[in-house]
């Protein structure tokens, strides 16, 4: 598609993604209070959508399409009007300017992205192993870029690793209203020692909307080390303060969830474990954060289960894990993982998570909706065979409550 077709025109053209549900949490007709759930599905062979909601409630969003090993990167949003049952893409518009420069191997390397100030769009992403500029220190790089200030396409890809190397599980990329752009991954340096237990939080921070960066610089003095293969995220809140997510990889074998909080603008990060994990293999693993006007809600993987922490943003204590409940249909030999997390203005959460995923094995895609006291709102919902070889889904609140799921799907998935 070349680079110069105006988005808006794109806009105009036939969408790309239809609805497959809008039901409740119960997966009926909406009952009392219940948000409605509606669920969308990519075409034409995309996966791993990462979805943001802008104050106007447009859904923005990026997928990865190609060669797992060297693949690319769309974005597309939503049309208006959208609203339950209604909710359609536009056609998407490339996002990395050397094509087959982005990864989709291992599920949690695929792109992110934030909403910045005036609506700017910025993605990041590992890039595949032809991908350029090269990161000088060695290894692949840790690629970013933005939407031009048009709203037509995307700048030419940067690299944002200068003194790091060996990048690895995914990286993360925040935003906020007053130009503020974060990039996180973790890596080492030339000086530390082998293994994940040397490895650490690395943050680039702009404050002019994402047109210069800083050198990278490590986030968190303490030395917890990360997860090799595990992903990242990133956030900034409506308030400024800044969140990173990872999982550690303490003496190798302790691989305890850690969140980091910055309120000066990510120069100095605290730290708290919000999942205690002791394991001597990777557990490849992803992890989720959204903002919300009643406290961020993180999201992760520990043991095979998938839980949920609100953030009080006036103590900015965490609550204590909330998971979906288990039983008969929950299937707990399959193994939960890759969560998403969103909430909505009455304070319920919901929760996504994939169940039978593996290397180069698609599963289940199943939801959960909870109450501002983190009680489930009915049974999950569920398609089987929803997710594809390395995929996962992605969720997003809408201002009048509802919530919107993206996912790819097999054509074998069946709803529950």
């Amino acid at each position: 598609m070349p680079r110069s077709r105006s988005l808006a025109a794109l806009l105009m053209l036939a969408s790309l993604a239809s609805p497959i549900i809008s039901s409740s949490a119960r997966g009926d007709e909406p009952r009392g209070h219940a948000p409605t759930v509606e669920v969308l599905e990519l075409p034409d062979g995309g996966i791993q959508p990462q979805a943001a909601a802008d104050d106007s409630g447009t859904i923005h969003l990026v997928d990865f399409r190609g060669d797992p090993a060297g693949g690319d990167l769309y974005y597309c949003r939503t049309e208006a009007p959208s609203g339950p049952g209604r909710t359609k893409f536009a056609r998407p518009v490339r996002v990395n300017s050397q094509p087959g420069s982005a990864i989709a191997i291992g599920t949690i390397r695929g792109g992110q992205l934030a909403i910045g100030r005036g609506g700017r769009v910025h993605v990041a992403w590992n890039g595949s192993n032809s991908a350029s500029p090269k990161n000088p220190a060695g290894g692949v790089p840790m690629l970013y870029t933005r939407s031009d200030p048009s709203g037509t396409s995307f700048e030419p890809q940067r690299n944002l690793m200068h003194t790091t190397s060996a990048l690895d599980g995914g990286g993360a990329v925040a935003a906020d209203r007053e130009g503020n752009v974060y990039v996180a991954w973790h890596a080492r340096t030339e000086d530390a020692g082998p293994g994940e237990a040397h490895r650490r939080m690395w943050l680039a921070r702009s404050n002019d909307d994402g047109a210069t960066f800083s050198a990278e610089e490590p986030a968190f003095d303490e030395p917890t080390g990360a997860c090799g293969c595990c992903g990242t995220r990133a956030l900034a809140d409506h308030n400024g303060a800044v969140y990173l997510l990872y999982r550690a990889a303490t003496e190798g074998v302790d691989r305890d969830m850690y969140l980091l909080r910055s309120d000066d603008r990510g120069r100095h990060f605290r730290g708290e474990a919000l999942g205690r994990w002791r394991a001597q293999l990777c557990p490849m693993s992803s992890a989720a954060l959204a903002d919300s006007a009643d406290g961020v809600r993180a999201a992760w993987e520990t043991k095979g289960q998938v839980y949920f922490s609100r953030l009080d943003p006036q103590t900015h204590r965490s609550s204590p894990p909330v998971s979906p409940p288990t039983g008969a249909d929950a299937r707990p030999s399959a193994g939960r993982k890759h969560p998403a997390v969103a909430a909505n203005p009455r304070g319920e959460t919901i929760l996504v998570w994939t169940e039978g995923t593996g290397w180069q094995k698609g599963g289940s895609l199943v939801w959960q909706v909870f109450d501002r006291d983190g009680r489930s709102i009915g049974p999950a919902g569920r398609i089987d065979n929803g997710v594809p070889v390395w995929g996962l889904a992605t969720v997003v609140a809408r201002p009048d409550g509802g919530f919107v799921i993206v996912t790819s799907r097999r054509e074998s998935g069946r709803e529950k």
